[in-house]
């Protein structure tokens, strides 16, 4: 039975949720750092450079392209390293991605550590959540909640960006304050990247039952995608929508006269009503077996969306950040428990890979195509009610998703 779930060693049951909060940092690097900082950049980067919203989008666009293609190398990389080993040497190469950006004031420079950067976040990412998915497998009655502790870390990374980076840009010096702000951001993965050596050593352990299942794995040839159809297409249209709220939200609320202490606040909050959402949506992720979590949840997004579009009432504005801080990684936390709950162990890698994958392909899409729309009549109000628009039909397409295996 290589499929059956190892018992679990006292050591893991004592420290599962401090495995799963150090574990974390991996979210925090690949996306809370790596990808969602730079909505805090993007306003002064645009002042200094003269972009265009266009190009402005495409910076997080490339880096959504770096995200594919790391998503498709991790299985590759994954049949020949242990997770934990590609976990680690991710976020070491996303922090020196990160770091380089502060050298270079030309796009193409930029452009190209964007992509960079992306390609490692896809590794820490996409490693991380396999070795959650496995640690919850050890700890079936609240493997929900572990989901979301990994993934709620993007909301540790959101948090110190929103504090780190206006205080950089409020005392660096020289002609391009925002270049000490990658730095500081660069050293931020630094700390992160050392905690996360003791999952990655810690969870190591449970590759084993894994690897020893590959022959079922070849045999099958991986996941197949069919039956996933609907939540894949509902995911993906889930990346089209977030990734431009992410993106320009700092910029609208500038544009709509917000100070630079209440975008601090928002973004902060933000990050925090992230990583109280796997508390929140625990019991969700663990019931829910077919496309209701990821229908529930895209649907929800799609109001936080549209609400600054529709008004810059601070109140309104500041709910619409709390809530969607506290849904927009569950979404993410719901497609690993979706493969968890409908796929063998040996094939939880090559389902995470499949859901990144179209993340990363709605990704590409969402930033240039409101950047585009941004730059017509309407501005980057209009944008977000595109975004909003793309998470409604994921939702509703997810709903179609029906479990594939009996509950337990």
């Amino acid at each position: 039975m290589s499929n059956d779930v190892p018992a679990p060693s006292s050591h893991l049951l004592r420290n599962g949720l401090w495995l799963a909060v150090a574990l974390s940092m991996g979210a925090a690097v690949s996306l809370g750092i790596t990808r969602f900082a730079y909505a805090l950049l993007l306003p002064p980067m645009r002042a200094d450079l003269a972009w265009s919203y266009t190009l402005a989008g495409a910076m997080n666009t490339v880096n959504a392209l770096g995200y594919l293609l790391g998503a498709l190398a991790t299985p590759w990389l994954l049949r020949r390293l242990a997770p934990g080993t590609v976990l680690v040497a991710g976020s070491v190469l996303a922090t020196v991605f990160m770091g380089l950006c502060g050298f270079f004031v030309e796009a193409a420079p930029l452009l190209l550590q964007r992509l960079l950067a992306g390609v490692a976040s896809a590794l820490v990412f996409v490693c991380g959540g396999l070795l959650a998915a496995r640690l919850g497998a050890q700890q079936p009655g609240r493997s929900g909640l572990l989901l979301g502790l990994y993934y709620g870390g993007t909301g540790w990374g959101i948090s110190l960006s929103a504090v780190l980076v206006p205080a950089v840009l409020a005392t660096a010096p020289g002609p391009h304050p925002w270049a000490w702000a990658w730095w500081a951001l660069a050293l931020a993965c630094v700390a992160a990247t050392l905690v996360l050596l003791w999952p990655a050593r810690a969870l190591q352990a449970l590759a084993a039952p894994v690897a020893a299942a590959s022959s079922a794995q070849a045999a099958t040839g991986g996941m197949r995608w069919a039956p996933f159809a609907p939540a894949l297409l509902g995911y993906g249209l889930f990346g089209v929508g977030y990734i431009g709220y992410m993106t320009f939200v700092v910029a609208l609320l500038r544009e709509q006269g917000a100070s630079g202490t209440a975008v601090t606040w928002f973004y902060a909050l933000l990050g925090l009503a992230v990583v109280l959402s796997s508390r929140i949506w625990a019991g969700l992720l663990d019931r829910s077996r077919g496309g209701q979590a990821l229908a529930l949840l895209n649907g929800l997004l799609g109001v936080a969306t549209v609400l600054p579009a529709l008004t810059s009432a601070w109140p309104v504005v500041l709910a619409s950040g709390l809530l969607f801080g506290a849904v927009f990684l569950s979404v993410v936390a719901s497609t690993t428990a979706l493969v968890r709950h409908n796929l063998p162990q040996a094939l939880w890698a090559s389902g995470i890979s499949a859901f990144t994958i179209v993340f990363a392909a709605g990704q590409i899409v969402g930033p240039t195509v409101v950047g585009w729309i941004a730059d017509g009549p309407g501005g980057l109000a209009r944008g977000l009610v595109f975004s909003a628009c793309a998470l409604w039909a994921g939702a509703l397409v997810a709903s179609r998703q029906k479990p594939l295996a009996p509950a337990a």
